[in-house]
């Protein structure tokens, strides 16, 4: 039985997930699917110029499995961009750094760090202590009967 692949802490999702080369049809394309820790792997090492030991502590992950992510994110990326073939971002086995939460009694909102979140998920409302409170949706993402995922594909879970 293969290991369980380890939650990776991703502090961004893009908001735009699709891109295609211009004046080729949708119906034509074919689209390689980039994860959302590839993409923040190649946000932090090539946007933001990060080391990959910074990169892998910030996504709280090893730098061997930090350097794998970003060999594929950079692989596929490559191969759309030559190949002409659109690129979708979505999925993956990732957790927001941040979380917010809405109590449905008060209407109280907050943020719980990733560390609280791996630890133990809130259960009570910090002000009223209410139990009725409820992740709010990441934008772009939707709650389906598998959890998180955008648009009812990919893998995201907001905590376990």
């Amino acid at each position: 039985m293969p290991r369980p692949t380890k939650w990776r802490r991703v502090a961004l999702i893009p908001e735009v997930n699709y891109f295609k080369p211009a004046g080729i049809p949708l119906r034509v394309l074919e689209e390689v699917c980039l994860s959302v820790e590839e993409a923040e792997a190649i946000r932090l090492k090539d946007l933001e110029g990060l080391e990959q030991e910074e990169c892998a502590q910030r996504m709280r992950i090893s730098r061997p499995t930090f350097h794998r992510v970003l060999e594929s994110a950079r692989s596929k990326v490559a191969d759309a961009l030559i190949n002409g073939k659109a690129i979708r971002i979505e999925g993956g086995s990732f957790e927001m750094a941040m979380r917010r939460f809405r109590c449905a009694n008060d209407g109280h909102e907050w943020n719980v760090p990733f560390e609280v979140m791996v630890a133990r998920p809130p259960l009570a409302c910090p002000q009223c202590n209410a139990l009725n409170i409820q992740p709010l949706p990441l934008p772009g993402f939707a709650f389906g009967p598998r959890g998180w995922g955008r648009r009812g594909r990919g893998r995201h879970v907001p905590y376990r």
